[in-house]
């Protein structure tokens, strides 16, 4: 009568993807049942449960899904063949034993069924909040602030807020104002006139938008292509030199492709 059940058992079981999600779940089950370890020692004992099980996957999966399976059921035959040996195999340096091996994974697996349990749980309870169970991790800052003092930084804010037009009444509309390369180009000529040499953050001293920034830095771009000055660079984000070639005469009008 009892052979008569378990072939009846056997025949009529399915593994359901919400039950059994994958070859460990299913693993970790069966030594859950038989109530023992995760051991190499007791994974050798559910191996011919295991193999009971997915005989009946068979019919029921795809190749690709069966395959997990198959590959768990090999290293449990390993395993249990290697225990069935009257002395433990000899292995290489380096070689790692698959039972304690399996057994690590199976013991890692439950770990992480074990917190999503608890996660969903909470979910269902609309506890949506996780508390931190580590310290932060700390960041290596990359920005140096060297010899800079916060008298520095307050001259560096005032000087800013200080360049700040005035405001326009509520009401106003205030349209963005119209900044051409021709303009900044005559801007960058007139410089140059008065200095042969300047930079950059001089030249763009005083602008109001990153706009403005970027259009002179376009004019500044197309005087090197007319090789009308030279810019550089001594270091990476350091300030940009101009050094003008030539003299500029008053009147020189420049063809530009872009406006």
């Amino acid at each position: 009568m009892t052979i008569s059940i378990a072939q009846h058992q056997a025949k009529t079981y399915t593994v359901s993807t919400p039950v059994f999600e994958g070859p460990l779940d299913l693993l970790l089950n069966l030594i859950e049942s038989a109530e023992l370890d995760i051991t190499s020692v007791s994974l050798a004992l559910v191996t011919d449960q295991y193999l009971e099980r997915i005989r009946g996957l068979e019919s029921k999966m795809d190749a690709e899904e069966i395959s997990a399976f198959l590959v768990i059921a090999a290293k449990l035959i390993q395993i249990k063949s290697e225990a069935l040996l009257p002395r433990p195999p000899v292995r290489e340096v380096g070689e790692e034993d698959p039972g304690e091996a399996l057994a690590r994974q199976l013991r890692l697996y439950k770990k992480f069924k074990e917190v999503a349990g608890w996660m969903k749980e909470r979910l269902g309870q609309d506890l949506r909040t996780y508390l931190r169970v580590a310290a932060p991790p700390k960041i290596e800052t990359r920005f140096e602030m060297g010899d800079v003092t916060l008298a520095d930084l307050i001259n560096a804010a005032e000087t800013i807020f200080a360049r700040e037009a005035e405001k326009a009444e509520l009401g106003t509309v205030i349209r963005a104002p119209q900044v051409t390369i021709r303009e900044k180009v005559q801007h960058i000529v007139a410089f140059l006139t008065a200095e042969e040499r300047t930079t950059f953050q001089k030249i763009v001293d005083g602008a109001k938008s990153r706009v403005e920034i970027a259009v002179t830095f376009l004019a500044m771009l197309e005087l090197v292509k007319r090789h009308r000055i030279h810019a550089y660079q001594e270091g990476l984000f350091s300030d940009i030199e101009i050094e003008r070639v030539g003299e500029f005469s008053e009147d020189e009008e420049f063809e530009l492709e872009f406006e």
